[in-house]
């Protein structure tokens, strides 16, 4: 048996490259055009293939190592007759390159005879050690650095994803296929799933820190915690901020707020809101959509929902009022009232919670000045409330105190650009702050 030495190939005009990834063990059989590592030059990565068949023996380089044209990779044992159709080929490649005498090959392999048996006593006084080592060269995974820094990413691991590249070598695809598979398994398999595609974080010895318990969380904060990990993991997010001026709003929800009690309703500034956003999603079509799997369609809704988002003490219910569109702000004020009664008691139904077009997420009453709304997916567009706050606003020529709203719109970029959010959130901000628009 010989040994094949296989070089750098011809880099078409790069002068050097570096070597990013070394794909094999020693003693993996090979086969000829089979990828043997990967070198990077600053515009692509290319895979290096073996010219040969055969053992593969050692690399002569380590990643992060930077090569050009001829410089030896690695060695491949070989048949006689494989090796008369290598050391061809490379003469015909690098014909100033002479071929290695028998002396030298032979020379080759007692050094790696004298590295098997230095090896050898290795492993028998360190096992350990060695255990370690060939752990960490079978968990060699063939991928590129785009590849790479996708999954780190999105979290995702890449020796459990298959590869359906050349040569088992995984693609971006793989690893959007990969999270869709886990995401859509059965409930059963929930945890395992979530464990697989988020890398677990490292929990400390918090007994050696003081007194603590372990509670287990409510089904309804499970699957909330599942959603948003999905959410966040599909949808790519933006926020915008503007601020609202509601100070005739307020003054006008103040007028009629005893009225509203007479008839067993709650005049809150919710309702306005989510009036606002009704309207606001008839004269911005494009917040009222969901994308489709085959990500060349979306669905168009022709009609208006609202979820609005009720933390209770069982975890975070979002109820649907159905139709806001269509009604006033006294009967969008009596839903509110309702949902939210029907949440805290968990009394809602599922048919209550399904069929949403667009979020409302109010912290209005609890404080802060702005926050960034995980989307409802497949809904695209979430508001969120926070807490209002009299500021001094220049009108004319002179700084007036106004009550200012803060309003934090998040959207799925996929479907929405950042012009068709600021036309909707000033929509919302415009129907806010003369509520005469709402209401005639």
């Amino acid at each position: 048996m010989k040994h094949t030495v296989v070089k750098v190939p011809d880099l078409g005009g790069a002068e050097s490259v570096d070597v990013i990834e070394l794909t094999l063990n020693k003693g993996d059989s090979i086969e000829e055009e089979e990828s043997i590592l990967v070198l990077e030059s600053d515009k692509a990565t290319m895979d290096v293939p073996s010219p040969v068949g055969g053992i593969f023996v050692k690399y002569l380089v380590s990643e992060g190592d930077t090569v050009s044209v001829g410089d030896p990779l690695a060695e491949i044992e070989t048949n006689n007759l494989n090796e008369q159709n290598v050391q061809k080929n490379q003469n015909t490649e690098n014909p100033e390159t002479e071929p290695e005498s028998d002396t030298e090959i032979e020379t080759k392999i007692e050094a790696v005879k004298e590295t098997e048996t230095q090896t050898a006593n290795e492993i028998k006084q360190d096992p350990v050690k060695s255990f370690n080592e060939e752990n960490i060269q079978a968990e060699v995974i063939h991928a590129g650095p785009s590849v790479r820094m996708l999954a780190r990413e999105l979290g995702v691991d890449l020796s459990e994803v298959s590869g359906s590249g050349p040569k088992s070598r995984i693609t971006k695809d793989d690893v959007h296929n990969f999270i869709k598979l886990r995401l859509g398994k059965s409930s059963n398999t929930t945890k395992q799933s979530s464990e697989m595609i988020m890398p677990s974080v490292d929990i400390p010895p918090f007994d050696n820190y003081g007194e603590n318990s372990v509670r287990s969380m409510s089904k309804i904060q499970k699957i909330t915690s599942l959603n948003m990990q999905k959410n966040w993991l599909n949808v790519p997010h933006v926020t915008q901020f503007d601020n609202a001026d509601i100070t005739d709003l307020e003054e006008f929800r103040g007028k009629h707020k005893n009225s509203a009690l007479e008839k067993g309703i709650k005049l809150t500034p919710v309702a306005f809101v989510i009036k606002a956003v009704a309207i606001a999603l008839q004269e911005n079509p494009e917040f009222n959509r969901s994308p489709l799997n085959d990500r060349d369609n979306y669905v168009q809704k022709e009609y208006v929902n609202i979820g609005m988002a009720v933390d209770t003490e069982k975890g975070l219910f979002v109820p649907v009022i159905k139709s806001a569109d269509k009604m006033g702000v006294w009967e969008i004020a009596k839903n509110v009232l309702d949902m939210a009664d029907k949440a805290r008691n968990g009394a809602l139904t599922p048919n209550e919670m399904q069929g949403g077009c667009f979020t409302v997420s109010s912290l209005g009453a609890i404080g802060g000045n702005g926050f960034t709304p995980i989307v409802n997916s497949p809904e695209i567009g979430i508001l969120g409330v926070s807490k209002a706050q009299i500021k001094p606003v220049w009108i004319d020529s002179e700084f007036v105190p106004r009550l200012m709203l803060p309003l934090s719109l998040s959207y799925d970029h996929r479907l929405i650009n950042g012009g068709n959010a600021g036309k909707f959130l000033t929509s919302i901000v415009r129907l806010l702050s003369d509520v005469r628009t709402m209401i005639l």
